[in-house]
């Protein structure tokens, strides 16, 4: 479920320019995503700077470490798995035996370069875009001129899916009402077909309500905008020093 807990609060990084965060978080979620040094070299000084840059905007956004963490489980189920199964199945140098099971350095070097990477976008992301609404993050792609229909989708996707979320919820409460209690047999395997169904038809039925109501509000594909972000002297610091920042990344990565 897609929730904007992050949003809330009057940090400095809240009250950045939400186009400046976003022309800051896809450069720095590039920069680490390409880093090659790690894989080819083990050398991880550019992601560890990365993941320092990281943390700090976490401090500098005010964010509790609970709830980061919280925000983090599936991703730590994918890192597990990428430690279970990296270190046995990539041939290299025998780091280690494990009863009949043989570890690899370079299993284990690419679980932890892969598991820094990851930990680190999402840390970017938490920090500098889900600490603004989506609503503004949609409508700073709009004024970077993202296409205008790629923008309403991202839009009407996140709106639409915390409704048949809501939707879903609603058919949960009525099965657990009528007494059902999900068992390993074929009642339970088809209740839950019917729920997805009507999940399904209900998701229509909602979709072509929104359709009519929209069109007798006289919408023609566009949505009209009333208020407009202006950019002052701490965005222009904030995005200065984090060009410095990228730039250093940059640095460690290909000429260190």
């Amino acid at each position: 479920m897609i929730l904007e807990r992050f949003s809330e609060g009057s940090s400095p990084l809240h009250r950045i320019d939400p186009r400046v965060k976003v022309c800051i978080a896809l450069p720095l979620v590039f920069v680490v995503a390409l880093s090659n040094r790690v894989v080819l070299s083990n050398r991880y000084e550019a992601i560890l700077l990365g993941l320092a840059g990281a943390l700090f905007l976490l401090f500098y956004a005010r964010i509790a470490l609970k709830a980061v963490i919280q925000s983090l489980r599936v991703l730590l189920l994918f890192i597990l798995l990428l430690w279970i199964f990296l270190p046995l199945s990539m041939q290299g140098d025998t780091l280690f035996h494990l009863g009949p099971l043989a570890f690899t350095q370079e299993g284990i070097h690419r679980a932890l370069s892969i598991s820094l990477k990851s930990s680190v976008i999402v840390l970017y992301i938490i920090s500098l875009i889900s600490t603004s609404t989506v609503f503004s993050v949609v409508h700073a792609l709009h004024h970077l001129k993202v296409p205008r229909k790629l923008v309403y989708l991202a839009f009407l996707s996140y709106r639409y899916i915390q409704v048949i979320h809501e939707e879903y919820l609603k058919l949960k409460n009525a099965m657990k009402i009528r007494g059902f209690r999900p068992k390993t047999d074929g009642h339970t395997y088809r209740s839950y077909a019917y729920l997805a169904g009507m999940l399904i038809v209900r998701s229509y039925d909602r979709a072509e309500r929104i359709h009519e109501a929209m069109l007798l509000r006289g919408f023609h594909g566009e949505f009209y905008l009333l208020h407009h972000f202006s950019i002052g002297k701490r965005d222009i610091l904030f995005a200065l020093f984090m060009s410095i920042y990228i730039f250093g990344i940059v640095c460690l990565e290909w000429i260190l």
